[in-house]
């Protein structure tokens, strides 16, 4: 098999509305996890507080940088997480679009 150069993993941040419920998480694939939240299929935390949009993300080479910074964030209190998303998204924009927006659901 060969083994890939690169890979990409993100950490990222979603919530239900502005300043509403956030919930960080770490992926191998941000599409496909983000269409399983917007589904309500992401986790029963993310379906039962309606968490679909992403609000701030990361992205690493390797996932053990990623989990970490997962883990980094998840002990910050949440001012601080809420300024590192709006240190690059002050409107709390959802920041992702469905690759296929024809067969996305929400």
């Amino acid at each position: 098999m060969v083994k890939r150069a690169y890979h990409n993993y993100w950490v990222y941040v979603i919530t239900n509305k502005p300043k509403g419920v956030l919930y960080i998480g770490v992926t191998a694939g941000l599409d496909d996890r983000m269409e399983r939240h917007v589904e309500g299929r992401g986790s029963l935390f993310t379906s039962k507080y309606k968490l679909k949009m992403l609000v701030y993300y990361e992205e690493f080479q390797y996932i053990e940088e990623a989990i970490k910074r997962e883990k980094q964030l998840k002990n910050w209190h949440r001012e601080w997480k809420v300024n590192l998303i709006e240190s690059v998204n002050p409107n709390w924009n959802n920041l992702w679009e469905p690759l296929d927006p024809e067969t996305s659901s929400g």
